[in-house]
């Protein structure tokens, strides 16, 4: 009997990367360090000095689950690469705070994937809304926030800097069973 010879089968392709991994932290975590000094310096910069302040402005536990908020890295291995948190602002509301990637790896998409993830641990925690300013001299910012949907509460025609903090909103999507009867 003649033996046919068959090909081998290919190899499956190997699973795309997801990408970095998410993880929640406190602030006196040590990977949290990256974050919150690149934030302090990039804001004196743009600011000057007494920007960093900033930072101190709220207590470190207004960014844990026990007070209503989060504080979450994206980790590539073990290093911090893109992050941000948010505090309770009322009882429906989640406010948007330290939005940040790291310099090394900017336009890759991390601060939309870190609004997301915040954004939807939000809505699991039960917030309805999300609130959150950021300062006139960072353009970045307010074009992330204009691109993933976010209403600005001030008039963006105007010069930035005649504004001072410029305000946004957005409204989640009612979970399951919920209908959404706060919602303007």
């Amino acid at each position: 009997m003649t033996s046919i010879a068959r090909p081998s089968p290919s190899p499956s392709p190997a699973p795309a990367p997801a990408g970095p991994t998410v993880v929640h932290v406190t602030v006196s975590d040590p990977r949290a360090r990256p974050l919150l000094r690149e934030l302090g310096e990039e804001y004196t910069a743009r600011y000057g000095e007494g920007a960093h302040d900033e930072l101190a402005r709220y207590p470190d536990e207004e960014f844990t689950a026990a007070h209503g908020g989060v504080l979450l890295l994206l980790l590539e291995g073990d290093a911090p690469v893109a992050g941000g948190a948010f505090r309770r602002y009322d009882g429906t509301t989640a406010e948007l705070k330290r939005i940040w990637t790291h310099s090394a790896h900017r336009r890759r998409g991390l601060a939309r994937r870190v609004v997301a993830e915040l954004e939807r641990e939000a809505g699991v925690r039960g917030y309805r809304r999300i609130y959150l300013t950021t300062g006139p001299r960072q353009p970045e910012a307010r074009g992330l926030y204009l691109t993933t949907g976010y209403t600005p509460l001030f008039d963006p025609e105007a010069d930035p800097e005649t504004i001072g903090a410029l305000p946004f909103e957005k409204w989640l999507r009612p979970a399951p069973g919920q209908d959404g009867a706060d919602r303007p």
